[in-house]
């Protein structure tokens, strides 16, 4: 199973960042469209985040343990909007998955 946790504000309770972490167990390695779509998603994310602002973050990554996190330094309304759209995605991917993708809100 593929765990999401989604860092939010305590304040603005705004996503400040998210780990993504396991393997989503669908298929077997090579085959798995659940982690395709989690990880085309996450990767996505960052990229854009980077492209197209100027907002710093902290990007942690394991290869072998199958984890990515991001925190954000600094929060720009393009950052915002990502970021929930970061969210819709992978709502959207654990409400037809919930079996291989938990997602959980820590406050920060």
């Amino acid at each position: 199973m593929t765990l999401v946790d989604l860092y939010r504000d305590g304040k603005s309770q705004e996503i400040v960042g998210f780990k993504v972490s396991g393997h989503a167990g669908f298929a077997d390695a090579g085959e798995d469209i659940v982690c395709a779509a989690i990880s085309t998603l996450t990767i996505n994310t960052v990229n854009s985040i980077e492209a197209f602002t100027t907002d710093k973050f902290d990007l942690n990554t394991d290869e072998d343990g199958a984890l990515i996190e991001l925190k954000m330094s600094s929060i720009s309304n393009e950052t915002r909007i990502l970021l929930q759209a970061f969210e819709l995605g992978m709502n959207s991917i654990a409400s037809d998955n919930a079996q291989y993708l938990l997602i959980n809100i820590k406050e920060v």
